[in-house]
């Protein structure tokens, strides 16, 4: 595999006003077939910082943005729902503009681009999930929305100090790094869900209140009743972590891959081996070499 500039590439940062939200954005520049990345919950764009680099270099435009809530963007009280998500994506793509672009989703990222693929797909040329859009909570066993309310919550963060992530940060298991993610620090991406006080003090950039209405909205978001509606190329990449013992949501999770293989019209899975959840900045060049791959070879082409 060629070498590749991992993270430093220099790119474009500001912020885009739709009127009732203004939404930050990163743009690498590049030419050729347009990507957008979709971060997850409770993250923000800088999570594509080492993929989005190697994707210009490979040939395509990249852009990437932190959704309603987090990061740098606004942060109203509603509009968590994903509906409302989704369409905050359609008006940056119509804004920017971006010519039919491949939508790329993390984690609840992957959600949002599902609900995309079925509602939206006039405005996108494909989907891609990054070990997500095959969560459906109501779906587990037993469950119920007082339960995930509880069980997805984040920390109250109430006293943390920078230097108390840090260390935190370091005892974290990133699995087996390539060469791209070992050239960076990763403390310095994850640091920047926070806004760290004078004191020392850490307060996330996605409120609390708001986490929790988007738990609400993941339980009455049905994928499984979506994917047949999906009507763009739809690449499923899943992490698979080769856990000891097989989880409920493991478990639930597959069943639900394989129901998106079977009903979504176009869709091919790949599975991200020895991968955590935060594959993009576990194995950067793993995933950019797969979606160039399958840029490449046609599975995004126009029906």
């Amino acid at each position: 595999m060629p070498r590749f500039d991992c993270g430093s590439m220099k790119a474009m940062n500001n912020k885009i006003n739709l009127g009732d939200i203004t939404i930050h954005q990163k743009n690498w520049g590049g030419n050729g077939p347009h990507i957008l990345l979709l971060h997850g919950l409770a993250s923000n764009l800088r999570i594509w910082d080492l993929v989005a680099p190697i994707l210009v270099q490979m040939g395509y435009s990249v852009t990437a943005i932190d959704q309603r809530g987090h990061g740098l963007s606004s942060k109203p009280s509603q509009g968590y729902d994903f509906d409302t998500t989704s369409k905050d994506v359609i008006r940056i793509i119509n804004h920017l503009p971006l010519a039919n672009p491949i939508v790329v989703g993390h984690s609840w990222g992957g959600n949002v681009a599902v609900h995309i693929g079925a509602h939206f797909s006039d405005h996108v040329r494909g989907i891609c999930l990054i070990d997500g859009g095959l969560i459906e909570i109501s779906r587990l066993p037993n469950n119920t929305l007082k339960k995930s309310l509880k069980s997805m919550a984040p920390p109250e963060f109430k006293g943390w100090k920078r230097k108390d992530m840090i260390n935190r940060l370091q005892a974290r298991d990133w699995g087996e790094r390539d060469a791209c993610s070992k050239k960076v620090n990763l403390d310095d991406i994850v640091l920047s869900n926070f806004h760290t006080g004078r004191n020392g003090d850490i307060v996330p950039h996605f409120h609390r209140s708001n986490h929790l209405k988007i738990i609400s909205a993941f339980w009455d978001h049905k994928p499984t009743e979506l994917f047949s509606s999906i009507a763009v190329p739809t690449l499923i990449m899943p992490a698979d972590r080769k856990d000891p013992e097989t989880s409920v949501r493991t478990t639930t999770r597959d069943e639900i891959l394989g129901l998106a293989e079977s009903l979504i019209p176009k869709s091919e899975t790949i599975w991200l081996s020895e991968s955590i959840h935060d594959v993009p900045l576990q194995r950067p060049l793993l995933i950019a070499e797969i979606l160039s791959r399958k840029i490449e070879n046609g599975f995004f082409a126009h029906q």
